[in-house]
């Protein structure tokens, strides 16, 4: 019979298939992007909403020496990110080991981490060292879509993790019926059509501001809260909007997260010993990364159209943070995705 790994992430085709699949998404996130920077609504919005075609991003911080410091951190903070979350996409694409559907979902989580850090760090890191601290208008709103479609990807991924873990405790004798790799894959490509549904709503929103004189966006990247207090308009239904499309996604995620791990708890109770210890050992290490992703996101996104100055360092946590502890989170705290490496890094040393 086929073992459970060979069903979810075979060396041969399983491999291959998640590659194509991987290759055939990101070609279509490239070319919307693509449409989005240069389609003919974007620029007829823009010359009819606005007379700034280009803002500057103030950062963290103005000071010339933090900003140095800021440099050196957080490259390597991004060097580290892609480091780990590439390492875990090798890792359960080349193990033969690996292929539980949690780990086809945690996959996608790292991808999606990797995708979410590089469409922020970059520019933080470049403009921490840079006089010019400009963005384009057409590149600003490419950035909100983009931040968006890859913060939500993250956020599907982890409530389908969440699920996997109540199947695999709650209904252990149906675990492998119910996550067979074709409800997988379906759940999988769900997520993308909701992240793209959700970025997609932020964009129309962002592309209805009009801005006619401050260009000073006082954050380190484009997003619609910065970006509301320069529209020169009533921003009360366009904010309520956003609560409603991202506080409302940030929100509802978390509490069906808490409700799933609460059930799942309550589940272990009828386990053994060891069996508690190794369900805890993985739903604790979900659980951190759910309060590191969901805090941040419910405190910026689920408020009226007011910004703090500490917005830009809680910022930091789910754009900068989340991203680097993920691949430590699931790799020191999991044993079989540290046996896996350590096999097949160390046969190719």
């Amino acid at each position: 019979m086929t073992s459970m790994a060979e069903a979810y992430m075979p060396r041969g085709m399983g491999g291959n298939v998640v590659s194509k699949i991987i290759a055939q998404r990101w070609r279509a996130l490239n070319v919307m992007i693509k449409l989005l920077s240069s389609s003919p609504y974007l620029q007829t919005t823009m010359s009819m909403n606005s007379s700034v075609n280009e803002f500057i991003l103030l950062g963290l911080t103005q000071d010339p020496r933090k900003q140095k410091a800021i440099f050196g951190v957080f490259l390597m903070f991004y060097l580290a990110t892609l480091l780990g979350n590439f390492l875990i996409v090798v890792t359960i694409k080349r193990s033969r080991t690996l292929g539980s559907p949690m780990y086809f979902f945690l996959f996608y989580l790292s991808f999606a981490d990797a995708c979410f850090s590089t469409t922020i760090a970059p520019r933080l890191i470049v403009d921490a060292i840079s006089q010019q601290k400009t963005i384009s208008y057409n590149e600003c709103m490419t950035q909100v879509f983009a931040v968006h479609f890859f913060a939500c990807m993250g956020i599907f991924v982890l409530i389908l993790m969440a699920f996997d873990r109540y199947v695999a405790i709650c209904k252990p004798l149906r675990y492998t019926t119910i996550m067979n790799r074709h409800v997988c894959s379906v759940l999988v490509t769900l997520g993308w059509v909701g992240s793209c549904i959700h970025s997609s709503a932020q964009i129309v929103l962002a592309l209805k501001l009009p801005f006619c004189g401050p260009n000073m966006i006082d954050h380190y990247f484009c997003d619609l809260q910065p970006l509301l207090k320069l529209a020169c308009m009533d921003t009360y239904v366009i904010n309520l909007l956003v609560v409603t499309n991202s506080g409302a996604i940030c929100m509802v995620s978390f509490i069906i997260l808490l409700i799933s791990y609460v059930i799942i708890l309550y589940s272990l109770r009828n386990y053994s010993a060891e069996g508690r210890r190794k369900a805890l050992s993985t739903c604790t290490s979900h659980f951190i990364v759910v309060v590191l992703c969901f805090g941040p996101c419910i405190f910026i996104y689920t408020r009226p159209a007011t910004t703090f100055p500490v917005d830009k360092v809680v910022a930091v946590f789910y754009t900068i943070g989340a991203p680097l502890l993920n691949p430590l989170i699931y790799t020191l705290r999991n044993a079989e995705v540290k046996i896996a490496m350590k096999m097949l890094w160390c046969s190719k040393v």
